[in-house]
C-alpha cells in the first residue's frame, strides 16, 4: 500500500545578503526621522505640534493619492483610517510635543523601545514569539541608546515623557497591524502611504483649527523646516518605511528606529557636541543591537504577510488531498 502525504514547500530561506538592499532603503526612514529634533528645535515655531503634524502629513498624502489615484476599497476604508490615526494622526502631534519638552536624546531614547513593543503585540496579534536572541538584544539596544544619549542634565517632563511613550505605542501598534493586514492586490506602498498621511492629516486639520491655528509667525527658517519634514522626513520615509514593514519580518523592521536617536546623536558631534567614552561605548552597543536584529531573520515575511498565509494553505489543501489517495488507497 502506497500512502501519499505530500506538503507544499514553504518558503525557501533568502540568504541574508539578499536583505541588504530592502534593509538599506528602509533605514533611511528612521535616519531621517532622526533630524525631527533639531528641526523641531532651531526652526519651527514653538508651540504649535498639531499645526506641524498636520503640515507634514495632508499635502504629502495629498500628492500621494494624486500620484497613484488609488483609493481604498471595501474594509480597507476603515482600516486605513485606523492605520493613519495611528501612524500619523496620533504619532506626529506626540513626536513634536516629546521633541518641544524633552531634551532630543531623551525623546529617542523613549523611541527606542518600539522594538520590544512590537515584540508583545506581535505575540498577540500576529502569534509570533520573539526569540531570546531578539528580545535580548532589543533591551540591549535601549540600554544602548541610554548610554549615548541620557546624562545628568536630561530633564524629565511628565507630559513629553507621556507623549513620548505614547508615540512609540502607536507607531508599534501601526506595525503590527500591517503586518497582519493585507494589502489589495496591485496596492503598492506609496499609495498606503497615501491613504495614511491623508486620514492623519485630515483627522489633524479640525483640531489644528479648533486649538491651536496657525503659528503667527513663520519665517524661511521654518518654512525649510516644514517643507523638509513635510517631504523627505513624511512622505518619502513613510514610503520607504512601509515598504520595508511589507518585506521584512516584523522583527527585523522594527530595530531600525534605533537608527533615529543615532542619527540625532552624530547630528549633535556635528553640531559642537562630544561624545564621552560611555557615550560611544553604547553608540557600540545599540549598533550592534540593531544588526544583531537582522542576524536572526534569515527568512523573509513575504510582501504584506501574504505568503505566510498562502502557504499555510497550501499545505492544508496538500494535507488533505494526500488523506483523501490515502482513503482510496485502502
Amino acid at each position: 500500500m502506497h500512502t501519499s502525504t505530500e506538503r507544499a514547500p514553504g518558503p525557501p530561506r533568502i540568504p541574508y545578503a539578499q536583505h541588504v538592499p530592502t534593509l538599506a532603503l528602509t533605514a533611511l526612514a528612521p535616519a531621517s526621522w532622526g533630524t525631527t529634533y533639531v528641526v523641531t528645535t532651531e526652526l519651527l515655531p514653538p508651540g504649535h505640534p498639531l499645526f506641524a503634524g498636520m503640515l507634514r502629513a495632508l499635502p504629502g498624502g495629498l500628492l500621494a493619492l494624486a500620484i497613484t489615484r488609488a483609493l481604498p476599497r471595501g474594509d480597507w476604508w476603515w482600516k486605513a483610517i485606523v492605520l493613519g490615526a495611528l501612524n500619523i494622526g496620533a504619532l506626529y502631534p506626540l513626536l513634536f510635543i516629546a521633541a518641544e519638552r524633552l531634551p532630543g536624546g531623551v525623546a529617542a531614547t523613549l523611541g527606542a523601545g518600539q522594538p520590544l513593543m512590537v515584540a508583545g503585540m506581535a505575540v498577540a496579534l500576529l502569534h509570533i514569539r520573539p526569540t531570546a536572541w531578539r528580545l535580548t538584544w532589543g533591551v540591549l539596544g535601549v540600554v544602548g541608546v541610554g548610554l549615548v544619549v541620557l546624562g545628568p542634565q536630561a530633564g524629565l517632563d511628565a507630559v513629553g515623557v507621556l507623549a513620548g511613550l505614547s508615540g512609540t505605542a502607536t507607531m508599534a501598534a501601526g506595525i503590527v497591524l500591517i503586518k497582519r493586514w493585507s494589502l489589495p492586490a496591485r496596492v503598492g506602498p506609496l499609495a498606503l502611504t497615501g491613504w495614511q498621511l491623508t486620514a492623519g492629516g485630515l483627522l489633524l486639520l479640525p483640531l489644528t483649527l479648533a486649538i491651536e491655528g496657525a503659528p503667527p509667525r513663520i519665517d524661511a527658517g521654518a518654512v525649510g523646516g516644514y517643507l523638509w519634514l513635510g517631504s523627505v522626513g513624511g512622505l518619502i520615509a513613510s514610503t520607504l518605511w512601509f515598504r520595508g514593514i511589507g518585506k521584512l519580518p516584523v522583527g527585523a523592521s522594527a530595530p531600525l528606529v534605533l537608527l533615529s536617536p543615532l542619527v540625532a546623536a552624530v547630528i549633535g558631534v556635528a553640531l559642537g557636541e562630544s561624545l564621552s567614552a560611555v557615550q560611544t561605548c553604547g553608540f557600540v552597543l545599540a549598533l550592534a543591537a540593531l544588526l544583531a536584529a537582522q542576524l536572526d531573520s534569515p527568512k523573509p515575511a513575504g510582501r504584506w504577510g501574504r505568503d505566510r498565509s498562502a502557504t499555510a494553505h497550501a499545505e492544508t489543501t496538500a494535507s488533505r488531498a494526500g488523506h483523501v489517495r490515502e482513503g482510496e488507497t485502502r
